[in-house]
């Protein structure tokens, strides 16, 4: 506990989160901190980018350690909007910044272009200049839209919408972590990770998307020196974070809720103890029962069901979230509906362009949903009432 006195307060606190990682003696260090909005995560963070900030005379920073992702990660990214003379939009990056140290060559490039596919269908093309020395002097980014293969065709470049930028945004952030995973020598100045609510604007199965995306870098990396503070007041990522953590990687991270008390002004920590740190996922299984009724059944709502029943797993001490669909160790239908689940959560699918199900798969979906409460009987005063049909419903 303690009062709110500005940097006095926020550098304390990250002095503490230091030394949390300093006791830590495991490898992988890991810390997801949960708390609402208005209470202060995004000065919190840049008070602990500071920590590790040295300055001169003047000012100018000489040294840094932190890689971080906040609000002020967007101020990196501007658009040219003086293209009244040439009619072409384009996004300015802050060359001087060392965030974008790795643009010169094609290894950063090639990294954000396979997470863009990930999430969007825009094109892209990213323009650099260098001094003598080899340092960036100027960046920018033209969009295209989508199957625009050849950059000089006549139609010219886009501006994407303020969504589709955040997603750019967010996958150059995520380029530029995996190139500091790898121990890429522009980026061996990282020692924290410090990762600030990237999903505010983003509905509930992006957000699962997100989440697993992330840890998907930490699980396939091969040695991890760095330290990682991840802050959100989003239930669903916090939770999707701490379970693919343990799932994916083994880390089980130290989780920790940050809240403000509005009379006093006083903040308390407490650590989340337990294997269910919020009880979202219950939520999420209603959404599930709701749309196998309906009908309006997408291919991310697998991610969301292998979500739930890891979390269901994990609850009940099983292993593997299968044991929550195999009535029997060899039951040849549970095997096969693990295997739809494992297949059809691990795609490529685009924010922007949730395809639907082949009747048959969505057959299998409400089966599998329809299964899971018989066998594992939430209130039922949340469900709908009645049995899910396995065909689909009148138009």
């Amino acid at each position: 506990r303690g009062q709110g006195r500005g940097r006095r307060w926020t550098g304390a606190f990250f002095q503490y989160l230091q030394e949390l990682f300093t006791r830590n003696s495991k490898q992988k260090d890991f810390i997801l901190l949960f708390g609402y909005n208005g209470t202060g995560k995004t000065r919190l963070s840049n008070a602990f980018r500071d920590l590790g900030r040295e300055t001169d005379a003047n000012g100018e920073t000489i040294k840094r350690n932190t890689l971080y992702f906040n609000a002020y990660t967007e101020d990196l990214f501007t658009w040219d909007n003086a293209y009244a003379d040439d009619g072409i939009p384009k996004l300015k990056l802050q060359a001087g910044s060392r965030f974008f140290s790795g643009l010169p060559g094609s290894t950063l490039d090639r990294k954000i272009r396979a997470l863009v596919s990930r999430y969007a269908s825009f094109e892209f093309d990213i323009k650099t200049e260098v001094d003598r020395n080899g340092n960036l002097t100027e960046a920018e980014v033209l969009f295209y839209p989508s199957g625009a293969e050849d950059p000089d065709r006549e139609s010219g470049p886009i501006k994407i919408s303020r969504g589709e930028e955040n997603i750019f945004v967010w996958c150059v952030f995520l380029a530029v972590v995996d190139l500091a995973l790898a121990g890429d020598a522009q980026y061996d100045w990282v020692e924290n990770v410090y990762i600030d609510d990237p999903v505010s604007s983003l509905d509930e199965h992006n957000v699962v998307v997100l989440a697993s995306h992330l840890i998907q870098l930490y699980r396939d990396a091969d040695d991890i020196q760095m330290k990682t503070v991840v802050s959100t007041h989003h239930p669903l990522f916090f939770n999707v974070l701490h379970y693919e953590l343990k799932s994916l990687t083994g880390i089980d991270a130290t989780r920790l809720f940050f809240n403000q008390n509005a009379d006093t002004r006083e903040y308390t920590l407490r650590y989340e103890q337990g294997d269910t740190p919020s009880f979202h996922h219950v939520a999420s299984l209603v959404e599930l029962d709701r749309v196998a009724r309906m009908g309006e059944i997408h291919k991310y709502h697998f991610n969301v069901l292998r979500t739930v029943l890891e979390k269901t797993a994990m609850f009940l001490g099983y292993t593997h979230f299968g044991a929550c669909i195999r009535r029997q160790p060899n039951d040849p239908d549970g095997i096969l509906h693990q295997r739809f689940v494992d297949l059809l959560s691990h795609g490529k699918y685009s924010l922007y362009d949730p395809d639907t199900m082949g009747e048959e798969t969505r057959k299998y979906f409400r089966l599998i949903v329809r299964d899971f409460l018989d066998r594992h009987p939430f209130n039922p005063i949340l469900f709908s009432h009645g049995e899910i049909s396995l065909e689909d419903p009148p138009s």
